[in-house]
């Protein structure tokens, strides 16, 4: 796809961080938006500057663990504008920490946002978007630690390789088919969005019991903030996203340096030697203290 202007455009996760971005330059670029996000106010105020932008958008609060929101969000998407040409399977969440000490909430939200939600939008999306017999593109938002050796979160971690590794089944059966439908996954590296303020949107029914933070923690917590003041702008990668779209480019990393532990990661896996801990790599390259491989 090289002509955006007058397409459509679904974004899931899309009242902040890279959804919103994306959002933003689809306005920018004349494309009709459809924003999805379960916070709704935060989708509400989302949608209004969106529109302050001109552009021509529709809200729909939709939960992306659920299948029935995500068939909602089709069917108002489609009777609203007849078709959909660009899908943004964004939302995502992060929680727990060591698989065993992560709760069973934990691993039951993370999974229904992070991997269902992507599931609900390939399985409801994909038909639709095939039966246009038009280009269109499929992009689901993964992240640099689901192609990489360990990560801060069990479930975080395995949702994202499974988002990898969903997506590429997905090219794979796209191109088995030679169909109008491209697709590409997103794996961003370290970008300044809410993603670590997610707490907010955790249904009650999968609320952790409260637990003080130790000092330890306080201190990780303000870490992980400094970090994000100085990472990656949310719209430098949405227009990486496009660029991509434009190239028909599968992987999207937005961080080169992240290609050090990739490759970290796939050294070990073809030697059949044990896996490495990324981290202190990892937080050199963060910290800017790594050039990386480019």
């Amino acid at each position: 796809m090289k002509e955006f202007a007058g397409k459509v455009a679904v974004i899931t996760g899309g009242a902040s961080g890279i959804g919103l971005a994306i959002a933003e330059w689809c306005v920018r670029a004349g494309v009709k938006v459809v924003l999805a996000d379960v916070e709704e106010s935060a989708l509400r105020r989302a949608g209004e500057a969106l529109e302050a932008m001109g552009g021509t958008v529709m809200t729909v609060k939709t939960d992306v663990s659920k299948r029935a929101e995500v068939e909602a969000l089709a069917r108002q998407a489609f009777e609203t504008f007849g078709g959909v040409h660009l899908l943004f399977n964004n939302a995502g969440v992060a929680a727990g920490g060591a698989p065993w000490e992560a709760s069973w909430s934990d691993w039951e939200w993370v999974i229904g946002v992070n991997l269902w939600g992507v599931i609900h939008g390939v399985k409801v999306f994909t038909p639709l978007m095939l039966a246009q017999e038009t280009e269109c593109h499929i992009v689901n938002t993964a992240s640099g630690a689901g192609l990489i050796a360990g990560g801060f979160s069990g479930p975080y971690t395995a949702t994202k390789h499974a988002v990898v590794a969903l997506s590429e089944s997905l090219y794979f059966a796209l191109q088995q088919r030679g169909a109008l439908v491209k697709a590409s996954v997103l794996c961003p590296g370290v970008v300044r969005t809410n993603v670590f303020n997610c707490e907010r949107n955790r249904p009650p029914e999968l609320q952790n019991e409260p637990v003080p933070l130790s000092p330890e923690m306080e201190a990780g917590r303000a870490a992980i903030r400094a970090v994000l003041e100085q990472a990656m702008p949310a719209s430098a990668v949405a227009e990486q996203v496009f660029e991509a779209i434009r190239g028909e480019q599968f992987y999207i990393l937005t961080d080169p340096r992240w290609m050090e532990l990739v490759r970290l990661r796939m050294d070990k896996l073809v030697k059949l030697e044990n896996p490495v801990n990324p981290g202190p790599l990892a937080a050199e390259i963060v910290r800017g203290q790594r050039a990386g491989v480019r």
